[in-house]
């Protein structure tokens, strides 16, 4: 029976924690017993988790705990209330594969991306996942979704990108679901302008791809004189223009996407700015072990009251730790809507509430970043670790 562990910010897990570590395999067991008002069922529920080795996608309580162990288990669980649910494995997916000796290269792990085959989120993919079984979705939330589903076992999507800045519907996703951020991944884009074979560049007199990719060429497009139309991707603009055999209209997508469906490349690299990078996220169902062997990323995400000073207040314990932070988005609270002005406002109207995506320098594992969010726990009225993750030191 899968025994996930789901933290639980109203419900407390009464009852006795016990945990001991077997000196024979150096696993790690933990004993749950709960209250005798608890019904038979739920009594004495063990858990156990390696101190070694990947996270097994098949038991679904492995990778939380290992989370939590890496922060002071025993600790972490006196302070923050968990909440147990028991499901029976016949309602459960079971996972496609075995990802604990196929990790390391990506082998035989199934991937999801947005977009269609072509598409810089695939290569990102591969990237991310050597060898892996690189999955189209259509929409980012269908991503999302097959993960949760058990559908694939890991997704690759963009988060921002060096030109354009940040994918604001991926910030409101990772909220959304319960994912876990396990890494990233940056991606140099070069954009090529494609058409069909024997198009000439003189016959060409529109230009199709996303419009992020139109921007990221404005300057060159517009000396070339064409007229731009938005689609929903890059490598969907190269497949449209080949399947319907355009002969005035070309594609500004990736050389793989010329390469998958027959098209010419007529000119490459025509970017504006030659440092054109896209950083994607890789996320999975669970977390994993947070170490201080190498450099570490931690995204998090915050909630704070209205007030003067407050989110400098937040960002202070980071920096009285020197704790370096990469960057901070801001997000409206949607569940809240501008109010009206009130006699509490003296005449003037009330800000949006926001949430706050802050990424920092320092691993789960870093006693600094334990401190900082168990200071920033004191006043935040919201506060969720969305991972922490090696750092991606391809491009530096």
């Amino acid at each position: 029976m899968a025994v996930p562990v789901v933290r639980s910010p109203i419900t407390s897990l009464p009852g006795q924690i016990t945990c001991k570590i077997s000196p024979s395999d150096q696993t790690l067991r933990i004993n749950i017993k709960p209250t005798e008002n608890r019904t038979r069922r739920r009594r004495n529920i063990p858990l156990q988790a390696s101190l070694h080795g990947d996270t097994d996608d098949r038991n679904p309580v492995g990778g939380e705990i290992k989370y939590a162990q890496a922060l002071g288990l025993q600790k972490i669980l006196e302070e923050v209330p968990y909440e147990i649910i028991s499901k029976d494995s016949q309602t459960l997916p079971r996972p496609l594969s075995n990802l604990s000796s196929s990790v390391s290269d990506g082998s035989r792990l199934r991937v999801a991306y947005q977009g269609v085959r072509g598409a810089y989120s695939e290569s990102a993919a591969e990237k991310a996942y050597p060898n892996c079984e690189a999955v189209p979705c259509e929409q980012f939330e269908t991503a999302f979704e097959a993960v949760e589903r058990w559908l694939v076992d890991r997704a690759v999507l963009p988060i921002e990108n060096s030109l354009g800045g940040s994918i604001h519907r991926n910030y409101d996703l990772l909220l959304r679901h319960r994912l876990h951020i396990v890494g990233e991944v940056k991606f140099a884009v070069r954009h090529c302008l494609l058409a069909n074979h024997g198009v000439k560049f003189e016959d060409l007199k529109r230009v199709l791809s996303h419009p992020q990719a139109l921007s990221q060429c404005e300057n060159t497009l517009t000396r070339m004189g064409m007229v731009r139309e938005a689609v929903d991707d890059t490598a969907g603009a190269a497949k449209f223009v080949a399947f319907h055999q355009l002969k005035d209209a070309g594609a500004v997508a990736s050389s793989a996407a010329a390469r998958i469906y027959n098209l010419n490349i007529l000119a490459q690299d025509i970017q504006d700015d030659s440092d054109n990078i896209t950083r994607f996220l890789m996320l999975a169902r669970e977390p994993i072990i947070p170490g201080t062997d190498k450099p570490f990323k931690t995204s998090i995400v915050f909630s704070l009251e209205e007030g003067p000073g407050v989110l400098f207040k937040a960002l202070a314990v980071f920096a009285l730790r020197q704790v370096n932070l990469t960057k901070i988005e801001s997000r409206p609270l949607r569940r809240q809507s501008l109010q009206a002005s009130d006699d509490n406002t003296n005449g003037f109207p009330k800000y949006f509430d926001y949430l706050f995506y802050v990424d920092f320098e320092a691993s789960m594992a870093d006693e600094r970043a334990q401190n900082s969010l168990r200071h920033l726990k004191e006043f935040a009225t919201f506060l969720r670790v969305l991972g922490s993750y090696p750092v991606d030191t391809s491009m530096i």
